[in-house]
């Protein structure tokens, strides 16, 4: 059996097509699902401080994975550059960093806190422990393999084109270092998790607000009177 083709070829069109269809039935047949179901009512302190430099992190790091898989040539054309390309080498370690921190504090919380606890399911702890491998491999591999913006573009942005283009090049990934390789894998299997988890709810687009009418709240409230003497 090729590990590679099975891997980085089989697998990835078998989380993409799990990602799609159970996305589009949870979204049709069970719409009230779709929710990041907060909790900040049973704990806010911990929450804003690891959900702040969570989302912030996250989201930027995969602007930039994003940035360099559309447009592998701005890539290059910035790293041309000795002192840009270190620029955008530290500051992704830092965001990583910084989106570890928050990651941990996010984990920390539901590990201690009782009722935070009472809340979550297994699927949050599996979700929090892919997302913890992707940081920490990232991390690795930024630390370990130098100029990764670089190779990311001359590597990964061909593969992950051949493999939505479909005429995959899984032997794009076969020498790679085993960090990033696992780095690679842990992707799609976020993606396979994503339709089951609380994370569906990123893709929610509240296009209704823009066409609903405004909502009027009335407070009601009931009066009491003294009774006469």
């Amino acid at each position: 059996m090729n590990w590679n083709r099975l891997l980085f070829e089989i697998f990835p069109y078998l989380a993409l097509v799990v990602a799609v269809v159970v996305t589009l039935y949870r979204y049709a047949y069970r719409p009230f699902s779709v929710s990041a179901l907060s909790s900040q009512l049973l704990e806010r302190r911990l929450l804003f401080w690891g959900s702040l430099p969570f989302h912030w992190g996250i989201t930027l790091i995969l602007t930039v994975h994003l940035i360099a898989w559309i447009f592998p040539e701005a890539i290059y054309a910035w790293n041309a550059s000795l002192f840009r390309l270190y620029l955008l080498e530290v500051s992704g370690f830092a965001l990583a960093l910084w989106t570890l921190a928050g990651l941990v504090v996010l984990l920390w919380r539901r590990l201690v806190n009782a009722r935070v606890r009472a809340t979550a399911t297994a699927m949050d702890y599996l979700v929090l422990f892919a997302v913890l491998i992707s940081v920490l491999t990232g991390l690795y591999t930024a630390l370990a393999y130098r100029f990764g913006s670089s190779w990311f573009a001359g590597t990964m942005a061909p593969y992950l084109t051949s493999i939505l283009t479909l005429r995959p090049r899984p032997e794009l990934v076969a020498d790679l270092p085993f960090a990033f390789q696992w780095h690679v894998f842990n992707f799609w299997v976020l993606l396979a998790l994503f339709p089951f988890s609380r994370l569906v709810h990123i893709i929610t687009v509240p296009l209704g607000y823009v066409a609903r009418p405004w909502q009027i709240v009335i407070w009601v409230r009931r009066r009491f009177t003294q009774p006469n003497p």
